[in-house]
């Protein structure tokens, strides 16, 4: 689970845990008071996006497989359905979240087969030299 007291973004896409350029008077006007009181958590490894003209449907779940599976079918558990002015600023907020996230811990790869350390792709390391035996007569 994320630790909300470390910051959060604010529905521009600007990190709110952060000192902003016009003060405190630019940020109290971005951020918005929220209560958590009733918020759950899920995970999600999943997301599917399709959408209408006036609106962007995004559908989690739990993908178990590492290929897809017909006979298996990802469970969705989660729709979460936005107009395209959240969903552009949700889009903000994820970006500033992702690009901090890679300045501190490096780049995300998205792509498995690139993350995939093969042991056949490992470069070998070469074997220790034999140990020096002296020469004769000395």
């Amino acid at each position: 689970m994320a630790d909300e007291s470390r910051g959060s973004f604010s529905p521009s896409g600007e990190g709110s845990s952060g000192p902003t350029p016009g003060g405190q008077q630019a940020q109290a006007l971005r951020d918005f008071v929220v209560d958590a009181s009733n918020m759950s958590t899920h995970y999600a490894n999943f997301a599917r996006v399709t959408g209408t003209p006036e609106e962007l449907i995004l559908d989690f779940g739990l993908n178990t497989q590492m290929v897809p599976n017909p006979t298996e079918p990802v469970k969705l558990t989660h729709r979460l359905v936005l107009n395209f002015y959240t969903a552009k600023r949700l889009l903000l907020a994820l970006n500033a979240a992702i690009q901090q996230h890679e300045r501190v811990y490096g780049v995300l790869e998205i792509d498995v087969q690139k993350r995939i350390k093969s042991p056949l792709m490992q470069p070998m390391t070469p074997a220790p030299p034999p140990p020096a035996v002296g020469r004769p007569g000395t």
